[in-house]
């Protein structure tokens, strides 16, 4: 079962800081780090851990970012053999967390504002022959908007994260098998505030827009399927979590590798459940992502 990933390669860099610095100041960092990042490699990775053949479709910078990005993605199974490099740095997301946990943050997209028609043009055919296509919207909305126009109607199936969330508008929807947004994402695409009456409602209008399904994920109240039919919420798979980051791109890898090997949402969805609860109990993005032998051994604990 084949899944393309086109998306985002980001380099995340993190200063600890006793306090935020106000302007013009300077604070004194206690601790700095660095991570590989970008919703389209995290992603990527989490699909190919739970068994999928990944290949990742976007672009680096000519600098050492780009090549240490690259390398994390061959080292976890992903095939990067078509990402190009930009004349330009890589992605870069800077981080000041303070000891409060507050934090500010800056990011500049980099080489991944470099993903145009003509890259699009040149790796289509592969990203058309995939069982699922996992796209995001860290790469430029025209480019998305002429992928999803350019693709094949019956296949890959294509599973839209909406994030960070933007206007939809110009995207054609009708070729999205299935959105993929948390509550904070729905709120800012579709006004959503809260219940399922008003979900039912916001979910409606975006089927009418073209989508074929929306699957909202709500953290430790679990996810909503939103079909023609209704409204079906799934509750959270529960473990002794530690960290969240990373349980978004895992829930959105699962949902697409299990898409892609033609079974329904609901399958799918508590497959996506699993994966993103396992990722929840270790610090760190990538190290927690889990494989498929771990996402395996939950369900069957659960199912006992």
């Amino acid at each position: 079962m084949k899944v393309a990933v086109l998306g985002s390669f980001n380099m995340t860099l993190v200063v600890e800081v006793g306090r935020l610095p106000r302007p013009g100041e300077t604070a004194l960092g206690r601790s700095f780090s660095r991570a590989p990042g970008g919703r389209g490699l995290i992603q990527a990775v989490a699909a190919a851990r739970l068994g999928a053949e990944v290949s990742l479709f976007g672009k680096v910078g000519n600098d050492e970012f780009g090549q240490e990005l690259l390398r994390v993605a061959r080292e976890n199974g992903v095939d990067v053999s078509l990402v190009e490099e930009a004349p330009t740095h890589t992605g870069t997301f800077v981080l000041f967390v303070g000891a409060d946990k507050e934090a500010l943050s800056a990011y500049t997209p980099g080489a991944n504002a470099f993903v145009d028609e003509a890259y699009i043009t040149k790796v289509l055919p592969h990203l058309s022959a995939a069982d699922a296509l996992l796209v995001q919207l860290e790469i430029p909305l025209p480019s998305l908007a002429f992928v999803l126009r350019r693709l094949p109607k019956d296949r890959p199936v294509v599973v839209l994260n909406p994030a960070p969330p933007q206007d939809l508008t110009g995207l054609p929807l009708t070729r999205v098998d299935v959105l993929v947004p948390n509550v904070q994402e729905l709120r800012a695409l579709a006004g959503w505030s809260e219940g399922l009456e008003e979900l039912e409602r916001v979910g409606k209008e975006l089927l009418d827009q073209g989508v074929k399904a929306l699957v909202v994920t709500a953290g430790e109240e679990g996810a909503y399927l939103v079909e023609p039919e209704g409204v079906t919420h799934f509750p959270a798979v529960r473990v002794a979590a530690v960290d969240p980051a990373g349980a978004g791109e895992a829930f959105c890898a699962g949902l697409a590798v299990k898409l892609a090997q033609g079974r329904g949402f609901y399958e799918a969805i508590g497959f996506a459940a699993a994966a993103a609860a396992l990722t929840t109990q270790k610090p760190g993005v990538l190290p927690s992502l889990p494989t498929l032998a771990e996402v395996q051994a939950l369900l069957a604990r659960l199912s006992d």
